[in-house]
């Protein structure tokens, strides 16, 4: 069924005024999927660029309606009840449904704020140019059409993504953020332009972990960590909760992951919203700090135990994997609490032998990996998760 364009003033007996044939053919047609409720929008020319507009703004049934520079005056609303995702909903703001959040994020306001590592946005959208609205000075990485990232370094306000313009149609885009303000307050698109929905994959592997994880030492933080280079080889979501100094035990300096996981940021006490989203895989790699800090064997093994049994109760479904440090410490005590899981019941906890992976050209300073390094975990972590989910 074809559902014609409704003008939010009382509805024209025909869609024809001043508008010639040529005019009304060149307007984008509205095609009716399933009805949702209406929305008000724009409806653009797909040859003209311009924008439908009932003439002289009027609200006087019969008026004309013509093609004309679009401008946002109340004349050139219109709305639909067709659930095309193309109405005034879809313009890139921050509650954009069009837009996934991928990671812990906060979107309860007109601002987004990006916690832990990693965190990055997805979206799709028409028009030649795109644009982001910052806070403050923020590091982040932009691709766009799958791109390399492009790197905006201690930028603020609206930052442009497109230094020359894109050939017209709709193009994708992703943004991670690195360090700094990991505010974002929205998309600037063309006039006329909206966001589409992306292809975004269903499965999501989240990565727990200290400096390693989170990629530190390694030219672009995050992206290059082995968490993201796995999760893009697999064509999975992920995410990164991890940050430079963690140990998975609490101690004096040392902040313990076996409690902040669940928090939805790396510093305060705000606990995160699970059912935000479920993983379909925890990788777990926990250790490399907790020797420098006093962590007793016994204190590192009951630990891990009730963390990998209190993932478990936030994420039931999930495969859980946990790494022996790339410095093999604890390997003992990492091991009896799989073991400990495995013999209460839970088959989906798996001990993940690292020995071999790097050699010793494979690290920065003999703890970080390069990340030359961290592709290598990923070639040898990733079929490994693979055949697990």
């Amino acid at each position: 069924m074809r559902e014609e364009a409704m003008p939010s003033s009382p509805r024209p007996p025909r869609l024809i005024g001043l508008a010639t044939a040529a005019a009304v053919a060149a307007v984008v047609a509205v095609i009716a999927a399933p009805a949702s409720a209406a929305t008000s929008t724009t409806v653009v020319g797909a040859g003209s660029g311009r924008c439908l507009t009932v003439t002289g703004g009027s609200a006087t049934a019969g008026a004309g309606v013509e093609l004309w520079d679009c401008n946002d005056q109340s004349g050139q609303q219109w709305t639909t009840n067709a659930g095309g995702g193309t109405g005034s909903g879809h313009t890139g703001q921050v509650s954009d449904t069009n837009i996934a959040y991928v990671g812990r994020w906060d979107t309860s306001s007109t601002v987004a704020t990006a916690h832990w590592a990693g965190a990055y946005l997805q979206t799709a959208f028409t028009g030649t140019s795109v644009k982001v609205r910052t806070r403050n000075a923020v590091s982040f990485y932009a691709s766009i059409d799958g791109g390399s990232y492009v790197s905006h370094a201690g930028v603020s306000g609206t930052v442009n993504l497109t230094s020359r313009p894109l050939t017209a149609g709709t193009h994708t885009l992703r943004v991670e953020y690195a360090s700094g303000d990991l505010a974002f307050e929205g998309l600037v698109l063309d006039s006329g332009a909206h966001t589409v929905t992306p292809s975004v994959p269903s499965g999501l592997l989240e990565f727990v972990g200290d400096s390693i994880t989170a990629g530190a030492k390694d030219p672009r933080g995050a992206l290059d960590a082995y968490g993201w280079k796995t999760g893009e080889q697999l064509h999975l979501r992920h995410t990164q909760i991890a940050r430079a100094g963690y140990c998975l035990v609490a101690a004096s300096g040392c902040v313990g992951q076996a409690t902040q996981f669940f928090e939805t940021d790396s510093t305060g006490a705000v606990p995160w919203d699970f059912s935000r989203y479920q993983a379909s895989a925890v990788i777990i790699n926990l250790g490399t700090n907790d020797l420098g800090h006093s962590v007793s064997n016994a204190q590192f093994q009951s630990a891990y135990t009730s963390f990998l049994a209190n993932i478990r109760a936030k994420y039931p479904n999930a495969a859980i994997f946990v790494m022996e440090t790339f410095k093999q410490w604890y390997v003992s005590q990492t091991k009896a609490a799989v073991a400990a899981r495995n013999s209460a019941g839970d088959a989906k906890v798996y001990y993940v032998d690292t020995t071999g992976w790097l050699t010793s050209s494979d690290y920065v300073d003999g703890t970080h990996p390069t990340a030359r390094g961290h592709t290598i975990i990923a070639n040898h972590l990733a079929p490994i998760i693979a055949a697990k989910i």
